[in-house]
């Protein structure tokens, strides 16, 4: 063809190499600000230390006395901090890591699984609910049901669950077989399927219900900020179709918006899980928080309220980075 036998004309290749110029430059800024949070981050995680390290103070003997010897002590706490050094419980005199090491499993399959379900769930309320004819009769309800407290959804899930299905309503003991359930689907072993998710379900269901909760939040939010969008009218005159607009525009947007709230609904499950695992007497990292602050065990609970600050921080970090590649043109348009 003649587009083939000729050279590309000038404009053609000023407008390349333009387009790579833009691309190039585009690239840049994502490394500037990807560089930038990371800055943050560890500025954020040294802070998470610092306040842990406070905690952990509480627990030397003598530290509380006055200024001076707390000072100290928070000092020499910081040091061991940074030596990886995290002491012992004052209570059962185990290693704050072996302990927290113990529960981290249980404590992750509920965040994953609620996860899970809290994108089944949330994303679809979010998407349904947030603009259109439906969105105002039903929006009252959402709220209330949102604010609903996670201890009572658990209350109810718990009442439902040993009155009418007859499942268990502890996990002490059974969490091992919980933990198992990938490998049983992966095997197709029907009865351990079963006993893994008569225990798993109804705890998280409970950390699923707060994280859909708060994604569904997060959606109708960014939803509701991209239909307000001044872009919008601009591309309706230059003729294109409302259907175009919210799959180029909006969705990125949308997206955008709830992966910069990721840290938010991070924290949410958590604080479920927090929760879930104290009703269900489910032994987890963050029952174990609880448990420590109760009994004044300030080393453990340092070191959970550390590994959890870093969760979330880390959260932050990896929703500003995929919010940022979102909105940041790519020069190649």
């Amino acid at each position: 063809s003649a587009a083939m036998c000729f050279p590309a004309g000038p404009h053609a290749l000023k407008s390349a190499r333009g387009k790579r110029e833009a691309a190039i430059a585009a690239r840049m800024r994502m490394w500037r600000f990807a560089l930038r949070e990371t800055g943050w981050l560890l500025l954020a995680l040294i802070g998470a230390g610092v306040l842990a390290a406070i905690v952990s103070t509480l627990a030397v003997p003598g530290a509380t006395a006055d200024l001076h010897h707390f000072v100290a002590a928070l000092g020499q706490r910081c040091l061991d901090f940074a030596r990886l050094e995290f002491g012992f419980s004052s209570i059962t005199g185990t290693s704050a890591v072996a302990m927290l090491a113990r529960g981290l499993a249980p404590t992750l399959v509920l965040l994953v699984w609620g996860a899970v379900i809290a994108v089944i769930v949330g994303a679809p309320v979010g998407i349904i609910f947030a603009r259109g004819p439906v969105h105002r009769p039903f929006a009252p309800l959402i709220q209330v049901v949102a604010a609903m407290p996670v201890f009572c959804v658990g209350l109810a899930l718990i009442w439902f669950a040993v009155n009418v299905l007859h499942w268990p309503a502890s996990a002490r003991g059974d969490a091992g077989a919980a933990l198992g359930l990938v490998p049983a689907l992966l095997e197709r072993n029907a009865i351990a399927v079963t006993n893994a998710f008569r225990i798993l379900a109804v705890p998280a269901l409970i950390v699923g219900a707060a994280g859909a909760a708060s994604l569904q939040l997060a959606l109708r939010r960014a939803a509701a900020e991209a239909g307000e969008a001044s872009y919008r009218q601009g591309l309706k005159l230059m003729g294109l179709s409302a259907l175009e607009i919210e799959r180029v525009y909006s969705a990125p947007q949308i997206a955008a918006g709830v992966l910069a709230s990721l840290g938010e609904i991070v924290l949410a499950l958590i604080s479920a899980a927090a929760i879930a695992e104290w009703v269900f007497d489910w032994p987890g990292d963050a029952v174990l928080f609880v448990k420590s602050v109760a009994l004044h065990d300030w080393t453990v609970a340092a070191l959970v309220l550390l590994l959890f600050a870093a969760i979330k921080l880390v959260a932050d970090f990896i929703g500003a980075l995929g919010a940022h590649a979102l909105a940041e043109p790519d020069g190649e348009a």
